[in-house]
């Protein structure tokens, strides 16, 4: 039976799936990792330790776990975080650690600049997006002000996905999905890398080739088959980002259906049969032509729960401590006595797009314990995601379902506090692994093995979440108090992000 391989680079976990001709798994492996934050503001990956060395891993854990023989892989297809920063030398060889996508905002005053050199209006007209931490654009001009020696040498900037598709196939091939947050360097109207900011920031040579995702990037060499445990001559999809890959993997694929991805942070996709132009929401053409994608992230989710637990549940295991912590939760009441998080660990993206913004822990006093502070933290990552909902509303854009995804889907008191909150359904599917599931998916799609439409059978609808009327009046005065603590003090968090000497 033909078998395809897909492998996911996470923020915190790389995840690899071998799937057969009808979607069932046939072997699963992961490599844990951690994001590297070296100074307030920055994340980064080791490329060679955390994408490629984690790949190969992953790759021979499938093959020789599973008796597959390499042969029988009809094809590859991967994903990764991202937008990612990585410039890399002749060779593709990493020249620095990894800048991580919207998270980092390293780049904040050179959004600024670019802003105003280029013009809102522009920018949303030629890139279909504003410039936020999320746009790879202006971390490449950090690049080029603050390490001008790397700058200098870079052969080409690539996101994770076209790291490892170098490193299989030799090429640097990057989709277009990806390439529009690579703003303002990609022209959303000809599918193609614009010359306009040569000068400014960096020449579209330095770029990869543009593909569709489930184009056929090139095939395994021998060295990278070698390495990897897989046959060479094996194609290799043109990949994407991870997002996009997960919400293939639960089946959004009409206009109308959202795919809400919990995982280090909330990220998700909205299908459209046209571009949504709102400046609060990110744009790029969908992994297939003719059809668009609206997209939008908050900055922490499950980075958050993760600090919570290696901060204040040093005593559980890492196996159990997820779990532990989510029971806990559960035990405190609706609206966790009072309590109200901010959930801006790493300052904000949508709606409010703040790199400034920090995190907060409003109402405390001393009856409140670990449970009910946890709890806050899960329902302020709800407050936050319904902001994002009621800011697709706002801008008219066709939500009709919501399919949820991720880990968190396992934690009843984060998956029922977003469906309470925002009034909104959310249909699971029987198989929530995830991008690496959906690379293998697309990987079936690109040789011809499968249609879009057969993900419905590889991974049908399995459960709902509902809506419960009971906690709305709680919820309700909760999320106007959410609103209201960030508009009360945004000023107080951009103060406190400047340096003492700063006018």
């Amino acid at each position: 039976m033909n078998h395809y391989l897909g492998i996911d680079i996470g923020t915190y976990e790389s995840k690899g799936v071998l799937a057969d001709g009808k979607g069932r798994i046939v072997a699963v492996a992961k490599r844990p990792h951690r994001m590297l934050v070296p100074q307030p503001g920055w994340a980064e990956h080791d490329a060679e330790s955390n994408w490629w060395g984690e790949f190969c891993e992953i790759s021979r854990e499938l093959i020789g776990g599973s008796g597959i023989d390499a042969k029988d892989i009809r094809a590859v297809a991967t994903s990764g975080i991202g937008p990612c920063m990585l410039p890399v030398d002749g060779d593709g060889n990493p020249l620095m650690n990894a800048v991580l996508y919207g998270v980092d905002t390293r780049a904040a005053k050179e959004i600024e600049e670019l802003t105003a050199l280029i013009g809102e209006e522009d920018l949303l007209t030629s890139s279909g997006n504003l410039l936020t931490s999320q746009s790879v654009g202006p971390k490449i001009l950090w690049l080029k002000k603050n390490r001008p020696e790397i700058y200098a040498k870079t052969h080409k900037v690539l996101n994770s996905s076209s790291f490892l598709i170098h490193r299989l196939t030799g090429r640097y091939v990057l989709d277009h999905y990806s390439a529009a947050s690579f703003g303002p360097l990609y022209d959303i109207h000809a599918n193609r890398w614009t010359d306009r900011y040569a000068d400014a920031i960096i020449e579209p040579e330095c770029m990869p080739e543009l593909l569709w995702t489930t184009e056929i990037a090139g095939y395994v060499m021998d060295k990278a088959a070698a390495e990897t445990g897989l046959a060479a001559g094996t194609p290799v999809t043109a990949g994407t980002i991870d997002a996009a890959a997960e919400a293939v993997s639960v089946g959004v694929g009409d206009t109308g259906e959202m795919m809400m991805m919990y995982g280090s942070t909330m990220f998700i996709i909205l299908v459209t049969d046209r571009r949504v132009g709102d400046g609060r929401l990110w744009y790029a053409p969908w992994l297939f032509e003719g059809q668009h994608a609206c997209m939008s992230g908050t900055s922490t989710s499950g980075t958050l729960t993760r600090w919570f637990a290696d901060q204040f549940g040093r005593e559980l295991s890492v196996e159990t401590a997820m779990r532990d912590l989510a029971a806990e939760a559960a035990r405190s009441p609706v609206g966790a006595k009072g309590l109200i998080v901010l959930p801006y660990f790493s300052g904000e993206r949508t709606p409010v797009h703040d790199p400034d913004a920090r995190g907060l822990i409003f109402g405390l006093d001393l009856t409140h314990d670990r449970a009910d502070i946890y709890r806050a933290a899960l329902e302020g990552i709800a407050y936050g995601v319904n902001a994002v909902i009621e800011t697709y509303l706002e801008a008219e854009a066709p939500l009709k379902r919501i399919v949820a995804v991720g880990g968190g889907t396992n934690n009843p008191v984060w998956s029922q506090a977003i469906s309470d909150i925002s009034g909104w359904r959310q249909a699971v599917c029987r198989n929530t692994i995830g991008a690496a599931y959906g690379n293998a998916f697309l990987a079936a799609v690109s040789v011809g093995d499968a249609e879009r439409g057969d993900i419905a059978v590889w991974n049908p609808i399995d459960r709902e979440i509902v809506p419960g009327e009971a906690n709305r009046p709680v919820y309700t005065r909760g999320y106007g108090i959410f609103k209201e603590l960030y508009a009360r003090t945004s000023d107080l968090m951009s103060l406190m992000g400047k340096p003492l000497d700063s006018a």
